[in-house]
């Protein structure tokens, strides 16, 4: 199984290389708030506050439509072809998940260059932890992902997700913290996972590493990421036998 998740995730990465330009792209909406809105969200916040949750912008945005891949290949008879060979199933969907993760990782790095050149100050210790969290989130993102557009109609796919994923940023408190959301939606909010992973992110970002807050989100993010993984192995075994 190892041996066929490196042979895909080796496959996925040769193609990705081969669209430096989309790789880019994925990170422009994010780079796009950080510029623009940025320099106006800093009189009266701060880069630390503003970035994670352009990051988490960047996950949910890359990640949660990660599943257009599945789509085509399915649709091409790529999947198909896949399913006849000796290949672990298991390694189908870890060699894609692999894949997006190292995109993420290029997207994310790129997007803090960036930042801090604008004006970001956030200790190593805290950039490193942070970024583990982001991408065991994104990771297990893109996993849920596959499995929707494996158990969805591929037409449906596209616009569903994308109606999706805008609620779930602005309800993460991507923009704006939702401590300073009227109750009503602060309430909704506690909803998403991403909430919680975007809280610990600031406070990992501020400096701030043993707190209740960054307890909790990093708890959040495992729970999500199992629950993603499994329902993504179940999906795509089934999707395969």
């Amino acid at each position: 199984m190892l041996r066929d998740t490196w042979v895909l995730f080796r496959h996925g990465v040769r193609v990705t290389l081969q669209q430096k330009v989309g790789m880019v792209f994925g990170a422009i909406q994010p780079l796009l708030f950080l510029v623009l809105f940025g320099p106006i969200f800093t009189t009266f916040g701060t880069w630390e506050t503003l970035v994670p949750g352009l990051i988490i912008q960047l996950g949910l945005m890359s990640m949660g439509l990660a599943g257009f891949g599945v789509v085509f290949e399915k649709r091409s008879g790529v999947l198909e072809r896949m399913r006849v060979t000796p290949a672990s199933r298991l390694a189908l969907l870890l060699g894609r998940v692999l894949n997006n993760a190292l995109t993420m990782t290029i997207q994310t790095l790129l997007l803090l260059a960036v930042a801090f050149a604008f004006g970001l100050r956030a200790p190593a210790l805290g950039l490193a932890a942070g970024f583990v969290l982001v991408i065991v989130l994104g990771s297990s993102l893109a996993a849920l992902s596959y499995a929707i557009a494996l158990t969805m109609n591929e037409h449906l796919f596209a616009p569903v997700m994308s109606t999706a994923v805008i609620p779930l940023v602005l309800l993460s408190g991507s923009f704006l913290p939702m401590s300073m959301a009227p109750g009503w939606l602060d309430a909704i909010s506690h909803i998403s996972p991403f909430r919680y992973t975007l809280e610990a992110l600031r406070d990992l970002f501020a400096g701030h590493y043993l707190t209740g807050t960054v307890g909790l989100g990093a708890a959040v993010t495992v729970v999500f990421a199992a629950v993603s993984l499994t329902v993504g192995t179940r999906v795509f075994n089934r999707e395969n036998a």
